[in-house]
């Protein structure tokens, strides 16, 4: 019995063995994730929804030269209309509630592997705001990037490769390959994730923009009478995020320009104008402008009561604004990029 029982776990070791070889060889010949990809290979398809893990490979391709960086806010700028308007190759790598940290590590691989961008838009959220940005709780999302996929991938790090999610991406991938599925994200990064223009409903969106109040308005025009903040508040006021933002501005090569985005948000989203907190916003919004003229970059301010940050009917949520909006967005930066003015109507304050 006792050496029936041996031969038995032995021939299911040796199974299991063989089984998860066989499925890391699986992981590892598709190379759903491109961690083999070098400068002048072409990135894998993007299988993945989730953009943190997909976009390493699209930089380390070397088929860009330029890029978009952000969080949500700045994913539906079409890299297409930037690269035609700005002369430059763009790719997307803004990545849904990215925090300040997982951009820096972005910006990071970008410089690691374009020797010389040409230009960089990165749209900077109120999450660079906030004073605990840079606490280590508040570095990751729940999805966090592995940090091996920020710097070269070595032989040790592929056994790390074989867990289900991985295996359901290069089944994607393989069913790409056949035939049968489609991409999930467009090649350059660029995905619109936002729903389909003809079910725009503008008491649905308005449930979601007041979704805090039940979906009733709230006011938002200035405050009649500013609320006062004692100078000993206002001197305690930190914005540590914007010194990671500084050192990444100014590793970047003299050449590259560098445009500032403060992305249109809804103004439900933002402290009422007067306020303590909109006081508090002003001030680091001022702190960027400061950095930003120290290295020779561009500031493109919409976070601010405008004609589009002020209509319900341009915004599926507080952050999400629709296409018509981002196409303006797009074409108005490469205006602004481009040393021309913004558009008259107010909706970007630009320092340069």
């Amino acid at each position: 019995m006792a050496k029936a029982w041996t031969t038995w776990s032995r021939w299911f070791l040796l199974a299991a063995a063989g089984t998860a070889g066989l499925l890391f060889a699986f992981v590892a010949v598709l190379d759903p994730f491109g961690l083999r990809i070098g400068a002048g290979q072409a990135a894998r398809p993007i299988m993945d929804i989730n953009q943190r893990y997909m976009y390493p490979q699209l930089v380390r391709s070397g088929r860009f030269d330029a890029a978009v960086l952000g969080t949500s806010t700045m994913r539906l700028l079409d890299p297409d209309t930037l690269s035609r308007g700005l002369s430059a190759r763009f790719v997307n790598l803004a990545m849904n509630a990215a925090t300040p940290w997982e951009q820096a590590g972005m910006a990071r691989l970008v410089r690691s592997h374009v020797r010389a961008p040409k230009r960089i838009v990165w749209g900077l959220d109120a999450t660079w705001c906030e004073p605990d940005a840079t606490d280590p709780a508040k570095r990751l999302t729940p999805r966090p990037v592995p940090e091996w996929f920020w710097r070269e991938v070595g032989p040790l790090d592929w056994p790390r490769l074989l867990n289900l999610t991985n295996l359901e991406i290069a089944g994607r991938l393989l069913a790409y390959r056949l035939g049968l599925s489609r991409e999930r994200i467009r090649g350059d990064g660029y995905e619109v994730f936002t729903p389909p223009e003809a079910s725009y409903d503008l008491a649905r969106a308005r449930g979601h923009i007041y979704a805090a109040t039940h979906g009733k308005p709230v006011e938002t025009g200035l405050l009649a009478t500013p609320e006062t903040v004692p100078e000993a508040e206002r001197a305690g006021w930190r914005f540590p995020a914007l010194g990671w933002l500084e050192e990444e501005v100014a590793a970047f090569p003299q050449e590259t320009q560098v445009l500032l985005v403060l992305p249109p948000a809804h103004l439900s989203a933002y402290p009422r104008e007067g306020s303590t907190g909109w006081q508090r916003y002003a001030a680091c919004k001022a702190e960027i402008v400061a950095l930003a003229r120290r290295h020779g970059a561009t500031v493109a301010d919409y976070a601010h009561a405008s004609p589009i940050t002020a209509q319900d009917a341009n915004y599926w949520d507080p952050l999400h604004f629709r296409l018509p909006v981002a196409a303006r967005f797009a074409q108005e930066l490469v205006a602004i990029a481009k040393g021309a003015p913004p558009l008259p109507d107010g909706a970007a304050q630009v320092t340069r």
